[in-house]
C-alpha cells in the first residue's frame, strides 16, 4: 500500500461453515477489506490548484506592495467603536458614491448645481468641455472604488454626472477657501465648517485623477498646487497663531507648493502627505533600543525636559536636545477643534486599509502624543508652551481625544525612534535627574533664583573679606 493513500483494514473473523461452535485449535479464515478514499488522493486537479498558487499574480489584497489608487471604505474595526462611529459619516454633503442619495444630505444637492455653475463661470461651452474631460477618465475612476455594491447602483451616465457635479463642488469650495472668497460660497459659517470636515472623510472622496482633470481645465499646474497648499494651510490653523518664529517664516513653510512623490489617491491623502515626511521613518541606528517606558508631559518636566514648538508643522518634526541638566523636546504646533478628531480618525483609518500607505505616519503621531498626554495637566503644559491650541473646550476634552483615537492603534516601529532613545537615556541619567529635581524644587519662581544668586554673591564677598582679614602682613 502507498503511504499517501488513506487506507484502513477491517479484519472480520469468519468461522468455517459448521453446525457446531469452533473448538480450540480449529483453523479460522480471515477476510481483509481495504477501503480507499479517492477524495484524499493526489490527483491532477490538486496539482493544478497548487500551480495556481505559485503562478498567482501578486496584485490582490494585502499581497500587493505596488502603488494602486483605491478608494476604500472604513475598516470594520473602526466602525464598531460607537464613540467614533459618527466621525466617518458626512454631516451635510456627500461626495462620491458611498453616501450618495442619503435623505439627510439631499438639501446640499441643489447647491452643487450652483457651485458647478460658479466653477465654469456660468459658461455652457466650458461646462461641455469639462464634461468631455471627465468622460476620458470615468472608466478608471469607477474602478478605483473598492466597494462594488455601492458602485453598481449607478449606470455609466449617472456615475459621470456625479463625478462632474461633486468634482466642481469640491474644487470651487477649495478655491473660495484658499483665495479667502468665502462669500461666494453662499453658506453660513457653520455649514461651511461642516463641509470642510466632510471633504476629509475617507468614504467621501473622489479619485484624484478626476480632480486633477478638473483643476487642469481651469488652472495651470502651479496655480492648482498653490491652491491646494493654501487649503491645507487653512485646515492646519491660522498662520499668525504661532509666535515662536516670524510670521513670514511660518507663511513660507505653510504655503510651499505641494509636491507628490506618487500621485495621491484622493484629497484626504493630499492633506496627509503635507503632515508626514516619509524620510523620517528610516531604520534607526543600532544603538537605539526599543522605548518601552511611556511617560507623560508632567513626568518629563519633573526630570528637566522642557517643551518647545518646532518651527515646522509636520507631524514628523519632533526633535530632542539634551544639555547639562535639562533638555528640550520640540513638537509641531497643532490646532485642536471640532473637526480634529474626525480628520485624525479618517487618516488613521486610511492607513489601516489594505491599499493605504504603509508608513503609519499619522497613527504614529497620535500614539506619540497619547504617550505624552494622560490628564488635563499635560494638555495645560503643552498649551502654555504654544504646542497645543485648544479651540475644542476643556483641557480634559483634548486629553480624552488623543487617548480615544490612540486606542488599538499600531504605530510605525521606527517612528521617533531616535527621539525616544534620547529621552530614555536622559531619564536614566541619575545626575541629570537629581540636578533637575533640585532645580525644580528650589527654583520654582524668578524670585527664588534672584535670592539664590544674591546669597551666593554675599557668601563670595564674605569669603574675600575673611581671607584678607586673616592674611599675614595685612595692615
Amino acid at each position: 500500500m502507498k503511504a499517501s493513500e488513506d487506507i484502513f483494514s477491517m479484519r472480520n473473523e469468519v468461522p468455517l461453515p459448521c453446525t457446531t461452535q469452533p473448538q480450540p485449535g480449529d483453523q479460522i479464515e480471515t477476510l481483509d477489506i481495504v477501503i480507499q478514499n479517492d477524495a484524499n488522493r493526489f490527483c491532477e486537479d490538486d496539482k493544478q490548484w497548487l500551480k495556481s498558487i505559485i503562478n498567482l499574480e501578486t496584485n490582490h489584497g494585502v499581497i500587493d506592495k505596488s502603488r494602486k489608487l483605491k478608494l476604500e471604505k472604513v475598516p470594520r474595526i473602526f466602525r464598531e467603536k460607537k464613540a467614533k462611529k459618527n466621525c466617518f459619516d458626512p454631516l451635510v454633503v456627500s461626495i462620491g458614491p458611498y453616501h450618495h442619495g442619503k435623505p439627510e444630505l439631499q438639501f446640499m444637492e441643489k447647491h452643487k448645481l450652483t457651485m458647478a455653475q460658479q466653477y465654469v463661470s456660468n459658461n455652457l461651452h466650458m461646462l461641455e468641455a469639462l464634461y468631455k474631460k471627465v468622460l476620458d477618465v470615468a472608466k478608471p475612476a469607477r474602478e478605483c472604488y473598492s466597494d462594488e455594491d455601492s458602485i453598481k447602483k449607478f449606470d455609466d451616465k449617472q456615475f459621470i454626472r456625479m463625478m462632474v457635479l461633486d468634482g466642481c463642488f469640491v474644487l470651487q469650495f477649495i478655491y473660495c477657501f484658499a483665495q479667502d472668497k468665502r462669500d461666494l460660497l453662499k453658506m453660513k459659517s457653520n455649514i461651511a465648517a461642516c463641509v470642510q470636515r466632510d471633504l476629509l472623510l475617507l468614504e467621501n472622496q473622489l479619485p484624484f485623477p478626476v480632480l486633477k482633470e478638473l483643476m487642469s481645465f481651469r488652472f495651470s499646474e502651479d496655480q492648482w498646487k498653490k491652491m491646494l497648499s493654501n487649503f491645507v494651510a487653512q485646515i492646519r490653523g491660522p498662520v499668525k497663531i504661532n509666535k515662536s518664529f516670524s510670521r513670514k517664516a511660518q507663511a513660507q513653510a505653510d504655503h510651499q507648493l505641494i509636491h507628490f512623490e506618487d500621485e495621491p489617491a484622493h484629497l484626504l491623502e493630499v492633506v496627509r502627505t503635507q503632515l508626514i515626511e516619509k524620510s523620517a521613518y528610516t531604520i534607526p541606528p543600532p544603538s537605539c533600543s526599543d522605548w518601552s517606558s511611556y511617560r507623560s508631559t508632567k513626568e518629563l518636566k519633573a526630570v528637566g525636559i522642557h517643551f518647545r514648538p518646532s518651527k515646522a508643522r509636520k507631524f514628523t518634526d519632533v526633535t530632542f536636545i539634551s544639555m547639562f541638566f535639562e533638555a528640550f523636546l520640540k513638537l509641531p504646533p497643532i490646532t485642536i477643534d471640532d473637526s480634529t478628531e474626525s480628520m485624525l480618525l479618517n487618516m488613521v483609518a486610511y492607513e489601516a486599509c489594505p491599499e493605504g500607505p504603509d508608513d503609519f505616519g499619522v497613527s504614529s503621531y497620535v500614539c506619540f502624543m497619547d504617550s505624552l498626554i494622560d490628564h488635563a495637566e499635560d494638555v495645560k503644559e503643552l498649551r502654555s508652551k504654544g504646542i497645543l491650541f485648544n479651540f475644542l473646550g476643556s483641557d480634559q476634552q483634548v486629553a480624552d481625544l488623543f487617548n480615544q483615537i490612540a486606542d488599538n492603534l499600531v504605530p510605525n516601529p521606527y517612528a521617533y525612534a531616535v527621539v525616544k532613545h534620547r529621552i530614555e537615556k536622559h531619564y536614566k541619567n541619575k545626575i541629570k535627574i537629581w540636578l533637575a529635581e533640585w532645580f525644580h524644587t528650589h527654583f520654582t519662581s524668578p524670585w527664588t533664583v534672584i535670592a539664590f544668586f544674591a546669597a551666593t554673591f554675599a557668601l563670595f564677598l564674605s569669603a574675600i573679606q575673611t581671607y584678607w582679614a586673616v592674611k599675614p602682613g595685612h595692615s
